[in-house]
């Protein structure tokens, strides 16, 4: 898939009401051979930073299992695709902070979204579109570069 259609992808997903980390999965399985709904299902925790925590931003956290899924370790795996995953990781990270010079999501958003306040500022904010899809566009377009 080219990365402009990864990033459209991921935008029309997060538009529908799904989380960041969700989003940039989903516009991922493709280029993955995973399914859409076990994708959907497996980054439904990551939003907003992990649960509105405002941690790690779920639009990286996506990125990172789209990653792990492509180069990861599993069962019969040896240990230089964990090595391999870390160094793809390391680089979508890099660039993610380049472009937007964090990938805390408290930073990116200037607000606190676990509380009332912190949502309404979101919205009055318009956060989303001026924040959160730029975040998104951006892991979906780094992802679908790498895998």
């Amino acid at each position: 898939m080219n990365t402009n259609r990864a990033a459209l992808y991921a935008s029309e997903k997060m538009l529908a009401g799904y989380n960041c980390a969700q989003a940039v999965l989903y516009a991922s399985c493709e280029g993955l051979g995973i399914d859409q709904n076990t994708a959907l299902r497996l980054a439904t925790g990551l939003g907003a930073g992990v649960a509105r925590e405002g941690e790690i931003c779920g639009a990286v956290t996506g990125g990172v299992i789209a990653l792990g899924l492509r180069y990861g370790r599993g069962l019969d795996g040896d240990k230089s695709k964990t090595e391999e995953t870390y160094a793809k990781t390391g680089e979508f990270l890099s660039a993610f902070k380049r472009r937007h010079g964090s990938v805390v999501c408290r930073e990116l958003t200037q607000c606190d979204l676990r509380t009332a306040e912190g949502q309404r500022s979101f919205r009055e904010n318009d956060l989303l579109h001026r924040v959160c899809l730029k975040c998104v566009e951006t892991s979906s377009e780094l992802v679908d570069a790498a895998i």
